[in-house]
């Protein structure tokens, strides 16, 4: 499973021109899933991406988590994370999760965010979306488990 985050002042993401999924400050996941990935592993990204200290402290060192500033998180499922590009000049997706487990997991990593407590927005998977935000810093980085 791969989630690659930004910190976000705010994003949002739409569908056919209408809003669908909105956060103000907090982290904008990307997230692809991969053939071998299962619930455990979708659990090992949430606690990365939840915990993960990339928000700044009172001395300006990234010591905070998306927990501990009460952050906001929109998660938008990302087939393209899951493609092999380490050969050719056209990407590999032979190692992407099918359709239907992907959606479950998406599914899954979502219901389980909510259990957090954490203020979550989705995209709708699948869907041809424009993603809009705003990077501070910019603060990017590819959480792999």
């Amino acid at each position: 499973m791969q989630g690659l985050i930004q910190r976000v002042k705010h994003a949002k993401v739409e569908i056919n021109n209408q809003v669908v999924g909105e956060i103000g400050n907090g982290i904008l996941l990307l997230l692809g899933v991969e053939k071998h990935d299962d619930k455990q592993t979708s659990d090992k990204l949430l606690h990365k991406v939840s915990n993960y200290r990339i928000f700044t402290d009172e001395n300006d060192k990234m010591n905070l988590s998306l927990k501990d500033i009460k952050g906001e998180l929109l998660v938008v499922s990302q087939f393209t994370l899951a493609a092999d590009t380490k050969k050719g000049m056209r990407p590999s997706f032979s190692s992407a999760a099918t359709p239907s487990q992907a959606n479950e997991l998406y599914e899954y990593f979502v219901a389980q965010a909510k259990e957090l407590g954490l203020t979550i927005a989705t995209g709708e998977f699948g869907a041809d979306m424009q993603v809009s935000l705003c990077n501070d810093g910019p603060v990017t980085f590819n959480l792999s488990v």
